[in-house]
């Protein structure tokens, strides 16, 4: 080995060092994805890269991330790899980065792999744990920095360790993710709300910026149950849950509150963004057909609003005197009508 490799080992372990530094910085779990791509993509020299990961503790498939970075990505097709796919048992057998030539020999040439090769992918590394499957990494189009936009077996192996941190750091912030997620609902728990709304909280008046919190209450939700059962009482949940969850943010957090009542911490964002993002959800659900078993139900929501500027206050409220105001917003809109949005100013 001459000297210029070993200190180019040596470098490359520095890297390695920083990166499991940066990776297992941050729990949070869409913050950590668009992390690990940034790092892969800064590392290795593309100018895109992905990771199918799985969305819930039951899912039966990997499914694209939307922290993807300048892929071959068209709207409305469904970017899922299903676990019984060849392609994932392939990818499983060993540690070792792919071209897709080389991934789909003796595979079929199926919807699936279709779907994967108009991704365009210059390389398709696992992301492996205990020897488990939990993530498939895909770089895109590579820099040609001087030396062509082949691999060398050395870059493999480095984006091969890279993958190797990354998985640990997915599993971990994985167990959090779900430790902290209602399983009906798939928002958050109380306790872990409010934790984010705290270090929110800190941001804001360290960033001079502002934050927003919704609470929305389903209206008449006890007829629900005595009328259609516990069931319909559910059902209605988590289609309530999904419209808050499709009408927010990645770096947004939604919560289930407790029973019928739901939060939301909108980053970056004033009272005149919390109040449209309220009045957004608001109206999605009463436009919805809630259908359960051939029946058809009509529901509303009453939704409060708060907000803090960091840039005009120095007095940090905390967070559940802050989620408090929110709350009494959203119970002047259930006394003065329900079906509405209401907003309370945070005072001393």
């Amino acid at each position: 080995m001459t000297s210029d490799e070993y200190e180019k080992q040596i470098f490359d372990l520095q890297q390695l060092l920083e990166i499991s530094r940066s990776l297992c910085s941050t729990l949070q779990f869409s913050t950590l994805i668009g992390a690990m791509l940034d790092i892969c993509m800064g590392q290795m020299h593309t100018l895109g890269s992905c990771v199918f990961i799985m969305d819930s503790f039951d899912s039966d498939s990997f499914k694209l991330s939307e922290n993807y970075n300048g892929m071959n990505v068209v709207s409305g097709v469904n970017y899922v790899i299903p676990f019984l796919h060849p392609v994932v048992e392939k990818l499983n057998e060993k540690e070792m980065a792919y071209t897709f030539e080389e991934l789909s020999q003796g595979l079929p040439d199926d919807d699936c792999m279709k779907m994967i090769a108009s991704l365009k992918p210059t390389l398709i590394i696992p992301l492996q744990i205990k020897k488990n499957l939990n993530g498939i990494l895909m770089l895109g189009e590579r820099l040609d920095l001087g030396e062509g936009t082949a691999y060398s077996d050395y870059e493999k192996k480095m984006i091969i360790s890279i993958a190797s941190l990354a998985a640990i750091a997915i599993n971990n912030s994985a167990l959090v993710e779900r430790s902290s997620t209602d399983l009906m609902t798939h928002l958050k728990q109380r306790y872990y709300f409010f934790n984010m709304l705290a270090d929110a909280l800190s941001s804001a008046l360290e960033q001079k910026s502002s934050i927003s919190v919704v609470m929305f209450d389903i209206d008449h939700f006890k007829s629900v149950n005595d009328t259609y059962g516990h069931a319909c009482g559910d059902y209605v949940l988590q289609e309530v849950s999904k419209i808050i969850r499709e009408s927010i943010r990645g770096e947004d957090v939604a919560g289930r509150y407790g029973g019928e009542e739901f939060t939301v911490l909108l980053r970056d964002t004033d009272i005149k963004g919390g109040l449209l993002v309220a009045e957004r959800i608001r109206m999605k659900v009463e436009r919805k057909d809630f259908r359960y078993e051939n029946k058809q139900l009509k529901l509303t929501i009453s939704a409060g609003v708060t907000a803090y500027d960091g840039n005009i206050s120095s007095n940090v409220p905390m967070p559940k005197q802050f989620v408090d105001f929110a709350d009494k917003a959203m119970y002047n809109s259930k006394k003065t009508g329900r079906n509405k949005v209401s907003y309370m100013k945070v005072t001393k």
